[in-house]
């Protein structure tokens, strides 16, 4: 016969507090509260149809294709109905909330800061020994060998190795400084001479700068990057209260 094991509130409450997860859950809490006051503060409001909106997203993400395959999520995970209602409320409000307060701040942003939008598609060898890479370096300039067979050589990693050191198209954020500033000034198709960090010396073929196009895609992740950041400064002006675990199990229902 198996044994039933049951699990209270006070269960789960100790088991964040034993995770040592309190801070990073804290902090989740302090962002929805400050963004959902603000947004209170300029009267935005939800309507039935932008509620039902969010839902359908979450049920979406969460590949809840009936009605049926809903109520037994929520059921496995001690949800309500209500609790489902509340995670679309609070996802619709971010989201106009964005809208109304970033949307316009977007264009200029981005042209002040277009380059840190820009991408790289750029091939990589990193080696061990400086004189190496600068030999290599000058060898590929002259024509002796090429950057795929330097790369098929020296990278021992077999998928990277296979790929000629393909890294795929990277941001300046995806990349050191030194190596960042070096690849955006290039004028492709160009091979960089040996770049050396704390990894080792990289070999560097830029194939192709990317210049930024402020589309709709563009334009969602710059509006939530200008909300993160002045969801942080806000944070940093409000002091937190955290209730002992016994006071906050006496706050359950």
């Amino acid at each position: 016969m198996s044994e039933t094991i049951t699990i209270t509130n006070e269960d789960i409450l100790q088991q964040v507090k034993i995770s040592l997860e309190i801070l990073d859950i804290s902090e989740r809490i302090v962002t929805r509260k400050i963004f959902t006051k603000a947004a209170l503060e300029v009267d935005i409001t939800v309507t039935t149809e932008e509620l039902q909106k969010a839902a359908d997203t979450i049920r979406s993400l969460k590949q809840l294709h009936s009605a049926k395959d809903t109520l037994a999520w929520l059921e496995k995970n001690c949800l309500s109905i209500d609790d489902l209602e509340t995670a679309a409320y609070l996802n619709a409000i971010k989201q106009k909330f964005i809208a109304d307060r970033f949307t316009d701040k977007v264009e200029p942003y981005f042209y002040e800061n277009h380059l840190d939008y820009a991408g790289v598609v750029m091939y990589e060898v990193v080696l061990d020994d400086e004189d190496l890479a600068i030999e290599l370096f000058y060898e590929i300039r002259e024509g002796e060998t090429s950057f795929y067979d330097i790369a098929h050589k020296y990278i021992q990693d077999t998928e990277l190795r296979r790929q000629g050191g393909y890294r795929g198209i990277l941001s300046r954020k995806d990349l050191k400084p030194e190596i960042s500033a070096a690849v955006f000034a290039t004028t492709p198709p160009q091979v960089l001479k040996p770049i050396l960090t704390s990894k080792g010396v990289h070999l560097i073929l830029v194939e192709e700068i990317i210049q930024p196009k402020l589309d709709n895609n563009l334009r969602y992740r710059i509006a939530d990057e200008l909300f993160t950041g002045w969801l942080n400064k806000q944070a940093k002006s409000v002091e937190v209260a955290i209730l002992p675990l016994p006071e906050i199990i006496g706050l359950l229902p």
